[in-house]
């Protein structure tokens, strides 16, 4: 891997494809997802009224992270209250101005994950990646850093380093400040690219979410934020996926937004449709060495006959 010892921030812009993006020559059938009674209403006015009223949809970033399981393969997930990502979502969140300031860095730079996420300008792609390592360590505490490119941190629990995630998830400390006290860079090889996923357009908050997926380094175990963290753990992703209306994992959340709601509605179809790429594996090495093309979703709101509103999610490759 090509290595990178500063990200300076810089707004390089990219050479546009020959092409235009997102262009396929047999696109596949858009899927369907079911939107929850709550949102109808919200999708109706959105259907009547939201080409006239566009929100932008800001840049943000989770990370999927890959084990082996009893039962195939695991990742972490966590609660989310009110988010776009979904109730039930992969670690990860907005992207705040200090992800494009300069940071230590170790592994592809900016053109890689433009290309790989079909960004325009370098400083977004770079800014995307330390919005993925800094949300996770402030959601779980697991930490993509090292002092070079063959070392990784270890050892990341205890009351000073939740004390420094506090920190940072408050904004009394910038996660560049962090790094470079501890003298450690980011370790962006350690990340993959692997989705894309854009918001509806009928909510009030869109995001812009660059998926990533890793390992969780050695020595090294996910814990919530003390204090903020609700509910997160390993999941085995072939049960979830093969009980999409089980009430179980809501009811065991315990909130009033999670009990008795299928699993299906507490996530995003983007969510949905990662889960069913990872169930598909044979195993966690095989999940993360793959080499894929990342996958652009886009939610359109449909309705049917009935006036039922529900999401019809085109994938296209970036």
């Amino acid at each position: 891997m090509p290595s990178q010892p500063m990200y300076t921030g810089a707004l390089k812009r990219v050479p546009p494809p020959a092409s235009a993006p997102y262009v396929s020559a047999a696109a596949p059938a858009p899927k369907t997802h079911p939107i929850p009674s709550s949102q109808q209403d919200s999708a109706r006015t959105w259907l009547d009224e939201g080409d006239c009223t566009p929100r932008a949809a800001k840049p943000a970033a989770a990370v999927v992270f890959v084990r082996d399981g009893a039962s195939g393969p695991e990742t972490f997930m966590t609660y989310r209250v009110k988010s776009p990502m979904g109730r039930v979502a992969f670690p990860g969140g907005l992207g705040v101005p200090e992800d494009a300031a300069p940071i230590g860095w170790v592994g592809p730079s900016g053109e890689y994950w433009a290309k790989a996420f079909s960004e325009d300008d370098l400083g977004a792609a770079n800014a995307a990646v330390v919005t993925a390592v800094r949300e996770l360590f402030e959601e779980t505490g697991v930490l993509l850093a090292g002092s070079g490119e063959l070392s990784t941190i270890e050892l990341t629990s205890g009351h000073e380093c939740m004390a420094s995630r506090l920190a940072v998830a408050q904004q009394d400390k910038t996660f560049a400040d962090y790094l470079e006290r501890r003298g450690l860079k980011i370790r962006a090889d350690l990340l993959k690219p692997l989705a894309r996923w854009q918001s509806p357009g009928f909510f009030h908050k869109r995001y812009d979410i660059h998926y990533f997926t890793c390992a969780v380094p050695v020595g090294q175990n996910p814990s919530l934020l003390a204090g903020k963290g609700i509910w997160g753990r390993w999941v085995s992703v072939r049960e979830l996926i093969a009980h999409p209306m089980s009430v179980e994992l809501g009811n065991e959340i315990g909130q009033d937004d999670t009990i008795g709601v299928p699993f299906q509605e507490l996530v995003t179809p983007g969510v949905m449709y990662l889960l069913e790429q990872l169930a598909a594996a044979s195993g966690a090495v095989a999940f993360l060495a793959k080499r894929r093309q990342v996958s652009l979703y886009l939610p359109e709101v449909k309705q049917d006959a009935a006036g039922t509103c529900y999401l019809a999610v085109q994938e296209k490759k970036v």
